[in-house]
């Protein structure tokens, strides 16, 4: 985080107990705003006023300065590409594979080659649906996005074996 960027609060923080911040004498004590980190440094434990008397300002859930979970970074995007077209690569030789299979058993060439690309395409679908999840699983592992991929996933691969049928 850049020394000149404002601090984001990344969380959720439990509310200051009030009894045990009562003022003594003439309330020398200071308490922050729970959303306000600018006046204080804060630690897992507590954090330092303004006054320089520590006092308990709740849990934090996140670290300070860093990015909530559910933010997905360019690093996480990248890998998670290069590890799905590592497995379109391998999808494509088993293709091949499951063709000449279905050749060598008497199947007809193009029933063969669309029973392959059927099973190339329910691949693809489903490894997407785990890459994404393991990508960011709060955004993506929803019903909308992975059941989606899964449902036709599913529907390539069993056509695929339909169609290799004799």
């Amino acid at each position: 985080m850049q020394a000149n960027e404002p601090q984001r609060d990344p969380g959720f923080r439990i509310p200051d107990d009030k009894s045990a911040q009562a003022p003594a004498g003439d309330g020398a004590l200071s308490t922050t705003p729970p959303g306000d980190t600018a006046a204080g440094t804060a630690g897992s434990t507590g954090s330092t006023g303004s006054t320089g008397s520590t006092g308990t300002t709740g849990i934090e859930v996140a670290p300070e300065g860093q990015v909530p979970a559910t933010d997905t970074s360019t690093r996480d995007i990248a890998i998670g590409g290069g590890i799905f077209l590592f497995l379109l690569v391998i999808f494509f030789f088993v293709r091949n594979a499951f063709v000449n299979n279905l050749v060598k058993r008497r199947v007809a060439p193009s029933a063969a080659d669309t029973a392959g690309w059927l099973l190339f395409v329910g691949l693809a679908f489903l490894s997407a649906a785990v890459v994404l999840g393991f990508v960011n699983s709060t955004k993506f592992l929803s019903l909308a996005i992975t059941g989606t991929l899964l449902v036709f996933g599913i529907a390539a691969i069993a056509g695929a074996l339909f169609t290799g049928r004799r």
